[in-house]
C-alpha cells in the first residue's frame, strides 16, 4: 500500500481530462522485453514470546528506527497498522530478486530479534483488531475515506499483508509475452493465485467464512477504488477511463487535515473550478487498489502473505514462471481460459470466480485442477529461469502439501483451530517455524 509520493507538493499547472488520458497511457503501461522482476513482501509484526499480543506503539517505533539504519538494499516502508514491508530493486533475474531481498530480511530479523520482536506471514492477522500506527494526513485522509463504505477499509489498512509481485508489462506485440495477453491473464490467474496462496482464514481468533479473509475486504470495502477495469478493450485505454472515473480519495492541504470528497472523481475534478495538477494525478493513482496495477509494470497485489520464513519465494517464483518463460504463459493462458467463463464477464475482485477462490481456495474443484496443471508449468519453467534446486524444492514441496491435496495455507490454520496437528514445514524454511502458532488455543 505504501506508494512513494510526497504528501503534498506545490500546486503546478493544471491538467484537463484529454491530458490525464494521455499521461496515464504513457506512464502505466511501459512495454518491451520482460527483463525485470520485482516484489514487496509485507509482514506483520508481534511479539516473540507471544505473538497474539499487539506490540506497543512505543517498541514498534524503537524498532523501525533501528531497522532505518540497516544498510538494506530493498526499501523499507511501515503500512498505516504498524505491517513492515520490503519492496526490491528491480532485479534482472528471479535468483537476485531472492538473493537480495533474502538477505534484507535476514538483517531485519537479528534486529527485530534483539528488541524481541519477529515477523508473521498472515494475509490478515488472525488475533486483533485494526489498530492505526500511523497518524499522517495521507491515513486520516483514507480512514475517513473508506470508513464510508464500512469496516473493511479500516481492516485492510491495519490488519492485512500480502506478497505483491511486480512483472514487466511485456512486449508491444500480441503473443504470450504481449502487454495485453500478460494483463489478461494476470486476472484470470489472480484467481487461482488467491485460492493457492489463501492464508487468512481467521479475525479475533475465529474463522471467518473465508481462505482469504484479506482479499473478501478488497472486495468489499470500495468497489470504485479496489476493482480491475473491464477487460475486453485495450489495456491502456482501459485503465485510463477507471483512473478517470474512480472516486478522488483526498485532496491534499499544506497545513491541517486533508479535504475528503464524498462521490467527486477525478474526472468530475478536471471538470471544476479547482481541477488537479499533475502532482494531483500522480497522487491520484496511488490510491487505487485493484488486483493488478499498471505501474509502468503490472503490480499483482492478490496474494496473501504467506508462512514461514521464506514461504515468499514460492510465490514468487511460480508468477515468474508462468509470466516470462514464453512457453509456460502460453500454457497458463489456456489453463486459465476456461474459468473465465466463471467471471461472468465482471470484473476482478467481485466476480464470482474470485469470490469463490476466496472463500474456498483450492477446496474448489475447477481451480484446483488449474493450479495442479499451472504449477507443474512452473516447475518445468523454472530450470529455464535460473531457479536453484533449493528454490525448485520448494515449490515441489508446497505443490505436494498444498495443490495437488485441494489445500492451501489457510487450511492449517483451521486445522489447528480445530485442534488438529499441522503438517511439515517446507521451502528454505527447514528448520524454521512454518506457523506461528504457540499452541491450540488461538482466541485472543
Amino acid at each position: 500500500m505504501s506508494d512513494s509520493v510526497s504528501d503534498c507538493t506545490e500546486r503546478r499547472s493544471a491538467v484537463t481530462e484529454a491530458e490525464v488520458e494521455a499521461l496515464v497511457r504513457g506512464i502505466c503501461f511501459k512495454t518491451g522485453p520482460p527483463r525485470h522482476l520485482g516484489v514487496e513482501v509485507e509482514w506483520l509484526v508481534h511479539e516473540l514470546r507471544l505473538p497474539q499480543l499487539p506490540v506497543p506503539p512505543q517498541r514498534l517505533e524503537a524498532a523501525y528506527a533501528a531497522l532505518r539504519a540497516l544498510p538494506l538494499r530493498s526499501a523499507l516502508t511501515v503500512e498505516p497498522g504498524g505491517q513492515l514491508e520490503l519492496s526490491s530493486a528491480p532485479a534482472a533475474s528471479l535468483m537476485e530478486c531472492i538473493g537480495s531481498v533474502s538477505a534484507d530480511l535476514d538483517a531485519v530479523r537479528a534486529t527485530l530479534r534483539e528488541a524481541g520482536l519477529g515477523l508473521s506471514g498472515y494475509g490478515h492477522d488472525p488475533w486483533n483488531p485494526p489498530s492505526r500506527f500511523l497518524h499522517e494526513p495521507r491515513y486520516d485522509a483514507m480512514e475517513r475515506c473508506l470508513d464510508r463504505a464500512g469496516p473493511e477499509g479500516r481492516a485492510m489498512m491495519c490488519s492485512s499483508a500480502s506478497v505483491q509481485v511486480c512483472l514487466d508489462a511485456g512486449y508491444e506485440e500480441p503473443g504470450p509475452l504481449g502487454h495485453g495477453r500478460r494483463w489478461w491473464l494476470a486476472h484470470q490467474l489472480g484467481a487461482v493465485l488467491v485460492a493457492a496462496f489463501a492464508h487468512s482464514p481467521l479475525a479475533h481468533g475465529r474463522h471467518t467464512g473465508w481462505r482469504s479473509t484479506r482479499q473478501s475486504l478488497w472486495a468489499a470495502m470500495d468497489p470504485g477504488r479496489s476493482s480491475a477495469p473491464p477487460l475486453g478493450g485495450e489495456p491502456r485505454a482501459a485503465w485510463a477511463r477507471r483512473v478517470l472515473d474512480a472516486p478522488v480519495m483526498c485532496v491534499r492541504a499544506p497545513d491541517g487535515p486533508w479535504g475528503v470528497p464524498e462521490g467527486m472523481t477525478f474526472r468530475e475534478w478536471t471538470r471544476s473550478d479547482a481541477p488537479p495538477d499533475r502532482a494531483d494525478l500522480d497522487y491520484h493513482l496511488t490510491t487505487l487498489f485493484p488486483p493488478v496495477r499498471p505501474r509502468g509494470h503490472l503490480e499483482l497485489r492478490m496474494i496473501d502473505a504467506q508462512p514461514g520464513d521464506d514461504g515468499w519465494i514460492v510465490p514468487l517464483a511460480v508468477t515468474a514462471a508462468l509470466f516470462d518463460d514464453a512457453e509456460a504463459a502460453e500454457t497458463a493462458y489456456r489453463t486459465v481460459k476456461p474459468l473465465a467463463e466463471r467471471a461472468d464477464s465482471q470484473p476482478a475482485p467481485c466476480n464470482p470466480l474470485w469470490q469463490d477462490a476466496a472463500r474456498n481456495g483450492l477446496a474448489d474443484p475447477e481451480l484446483r485442477e488449474a493450479a495442479v496443471t499451472l504449477f507443474a508449468t512452473a516447475a518445468e519453467a523454472l530450470p529455464r529461469l535460473g531457479a536453484t534446486t533449493e528454490v525448485l524444492d520448494a515449490v515441489a514441496e508446497f505443490t505436494d502439501r498444498y495443490v495437488t491435496r485441494g489445500r492451501c495455507p489457510a487450511d492449517d490454520l483451521l486445522g489447528q483451530l480445530h485442534g488438529q496437528p499441522l503438517g511439515q514445514s517446507h521451502g528454505r524454511s527447514h528448520g524454521r517455524s512454518h506457523g506461528q502458532f504457540h499452541g491450540k488455543d488461538i482466541r485472543t
